[in-house]
């Protein structure tokens, strides 16, 4: 064996980068487990010196954090990498962007400071697009929701169908105005919902707040939604979010 070589043949962590990256148009389709792959694919592109786990069947130090349902977009998805060398870590953003197939966009990459990446996330905000909603309908099926207590919807999960209660976990939930599709060229009427959403568990989803519409006022969109998740972070006592990287950002600056 190698001098100083640790046990199992693996070389150590030496540098934890945190990323930020999205999922954009068609490839909001894209599971979890095709972006694990595509991004391992990626690591390997652009020769990021990732480290492995240990053992007979060594894994990528990869760590995702509460991944975005598929079919859903989203600006904020994070994960954390642990590497056996040191990088700089735009240098490395820009190669796993250039890897990644467009949609799939690296947007950010920090070096990691102390504590958890999962221990900062606890909330999600959401933007639900309802075309062929009127925005007045649909602020009426929000009212109706905030005023009850409890909304009891159904999910069919890996444990069977089960219901849960949709209402506790929301935090804000409100129309913005819009009095046409943003693609729309018909004057068809849009009704967006900007959402925030607790974590709790069972973990409640924008599918689950619509549910929760249906339920408490019968708002049934005519035609699918589109959902983007804009943020995730730790909630303030002022409902706002704070970016899990904020912290690590601040570590980096000089002094």
């Amino acid at each position: 064996m190698a001098k100083n070589q640790p046990v199992g043949g693996q070389a150590p962590v030496v540098q934890r980068i945190r990323i930020r990256y999205a999922k954009r148009g068609p490839l909001r389709f894209t599971s979890h487990r095709d972006f694990a792959r595509a991004f391992e694919r990626a690591l390997r592109r652009a020769a990021a010196p990732i480290a492995f786990s240990q053992g007979f069947t060594p894994h990528p130090k990869i760590s995702y954090a509460s991944a975005a349902p598929t079919g859903v977009g989203s600006e904020a998805e994070y994960l954390e990498i642990g590497l056996q060398a040191e990088v700089d870590p735009e240098q490395l953003r820009v190669a796993l962007d250039a890897a990644l197939s467009p949609g799939l966009d690296v947007l950010e990459a920090v070096v990691a400071d102390a504590g958890s990446l999962a221990d900062r996330i606890d909330a999600s905000r959401w933007r639900i697009e309802l075309p062929s909603i009127d925005p007045a309908a649909a602020a009426a099926a929000v009212k109706a929701f905030n005023d009850l207590d409890e909304v009891l919807v159904e999910r069919m999960t890996k444990q069977g169908l089960r219901s849960f209660d949709a209402r506790q976990a929301v935090t804000r939930i409100a129309v913005i105005e819009q009095s046409t599709g943003p693609s729309e060229a018909d004057g068809a009427p849009c009704a967006i919902i900007d959402l925030v959403v607790r974590q709790v568990t069972p973990a409640v989803r924008p599918d689950d707040v619509l549910s929760g519409l249906r339920v408490a006022a019968g708002l049934e969109p005519p035609v699918p939604p589109r959902v983007t998740r804009l943020a995730q972070g730790t909630l303030t006592a002022q409902g706002e979010i704070v970016d899990p990287l904020d912290a690590d950002r601040a570590s980096a600056l000089p002094g």
